[in-house]
């Protein structure tokens, strides 16, 4: 038998085996029976916050400096296993600071005021209510949850094809190119860790949500950040967006962010 015949036998095997594999369950979805969207699978207790769409407000006047910036990032990176590596192209983020010229490229003049020249701004995954990264998953592992519009990632789903980065026109998501666990200072067993080759978002703290608590960028902001239901006339965030002039990441390619900035 010829090289090129044993290696097609052998893609053909690892193919079946991938379909035939049973993926695990983790603790924000599970399998998909018939082509349906993975479902919750933890269950939400009386204290749950719910919404019909989860949105956050970021007041973008009330960060000035890194001292602002560094307890948001620490929180969640802290509960959410997230690894610190020196490599910059390895690195792996869901909430990080960036220049006003990256998070609103098609709202940057040539001139800004000195104030927001210098602010830095906060971005994260925008949990869009049309996301074009769960169009673009071939085995349903990134998928909104119909029940609030959080958009999550079942971790044992991913096979790591990028195609959902691809699609995200906020560079929202990080690859593990390698192994996360050694660059994790330490482990919260509360939370699933990763692997090499799966991607990984924010995901508006889904597990806090359903225990009755904000996300942990929220509960520490001291007020820079609000979290509600974006359907709600009576919630926080519609009254900040109803008594303030907002923006939103790239609003015109319609994907419908669910994270405002007052500005």
């Amino acid at each position: 038998m010829d090289s090129s015949r044993r290696r097609v036998l052998q893609l053909l095997g690892l193919s079946s085996l991938a379909l035939t594999a049973k993926p695990v369950l983790n603790a924000f979805a599970k399998e998909a029976a018939h082509g349906e969207e993975p479902q919750p699978v933890v269950k939400a207790g009386d204290k749950a916050l719910t919404a019909r769409q989860w949105a956050m407000v970021i007041d973008a006047r009330k960060f000035h400096s890194a001292a602002d910036v560094d307890p948001l990032v620490e929180a969640c990176d802290t509960i959410h296993n997230v690894p610190h590596l020196q490599n910059k192209r390895h690195e792996i983020k869901w909430i990080w600071e960036t220049h006003y010229h990256n998070a609103f490229p098609c709202k940057a003049g040539q001139f800004l005021s000195e104030e927001v020249e210098h602010t830095p701004f906060i971005v994260l995954c925008n949990h869009c209510e049309n996301p074009p990264c769960v169009r673009a998953c071939p085995t349903k592992a990134t998928f909104k949850r119909p029940s609030d519009g959080i958009v999550l990632m079942d971790f044992h789903r991913c096979i790591g094809c990028r195609f959902c980065m691809a699609a995200c026109p906020f560079g929202a998501r990080s690859f593990n190119y390698r192994d996360p666990r050694p660059f994790i200072k330490k482990i919260n067993k509360k939370f699933p860790t990763r692997m090499k080759g799966v991607v990984e978002k924010c995901n508006f703290c889904a597990e806090r949500l359903a225990e009755g608590q904000l996300p942990a960028c929220v509960e520490v902001s001291k007020g820079k950040l609000a979290f509600g239901d974006l359907y709600d006339p009576k919630s926080e965030v519609r009254e900040l967006i109803r008594t303030h002039y907002t923006i939103r990441r790239k609003q015109m390619l319609g994907t419908e962010p669910a994270v405002y900035y007052i500005v």
